[in-house]
């Protein structure tokens, strides 16, 4: 008896998705270890935390696919792309990664409400919150290198933005949990 619940189609886009995770945690991996060798500890350790949570998004559409009885395909995955330049070029990289990447995961919604499935519509809801949250967490550390100066920031602007990331929480107030009380 054949249990799988997804379609053909959905089982396909699903396993690109676990690919595309897996891709992004090597990213952010491959960035916290360029921050490193450029003496941003504090960058590095917030991208290697990135990187894992980008590992547990992937484990959590490999997951669903198996509770839903489809079959997960693990696939190669390409190379990082080459070293950023500097902070700016490392924080521009990975927020074009996270709209690529919100993209793909539209592209998961578009067809599970086109085919009807609505678990898989009521899934990928999840990632749709979570890209709202790494978006603003990109653009946050975005504005925080533009204060600092940008590409032209100091020594003394870039050693405070990396002690700055070095504590930083990894998640970000969203939007929805707003209250008057609560504006952020």
């Amino acid at each position: 008896m054949d249990t799988n619940r997804l379609s053909k189609k959905i089982e396909d886009i699903l396993n690109h998705q676990v690919s595309k995770e897996a891709e992004a945690a090597q990213v952010f991996l491959s960035y916290g270890c360029w921050a490193d060798a450029q003496g941003y500890g504090g960058v590095a350790n917030f991208l290697f935390r990135h990187s894992g949570e980008e590992r547990n998004h992937m484990m959590k559409v490999m997951q669903y696919i198996m509770q839903r009885g489809g079959t997960v395909k693990i696939t190669a995955i390409k190379a990082p792309p080459k070293d950023p330049t500097n902070l700016q070029d490392c924080f521009e990289k990975a927020f074009k990664h996270e709209v690529d990447n919100t993209t793909a995961i539209y592209e998961i919604v578009n067809l599970a409400h086109k085919e009807g499935d609505w678990a898989t519509f009521n899934f990928a809801q999840w990632f749709v919150k979570e890209q709202i949250e790494e978006e603003k967490l990109v653009m946050d550390l975005l504005d925080k290198l533009k204060i600092a100066g940008g590409p032209k920031a100091t020594d003394e602007s870039l050693f405070n933005l990396d002690k700055y990331l070095e504590n930083a929480a990894d998640d970000v107030p969203l939007a929805r949990d707003a209250s008057v009380d609560n504006p952020e």
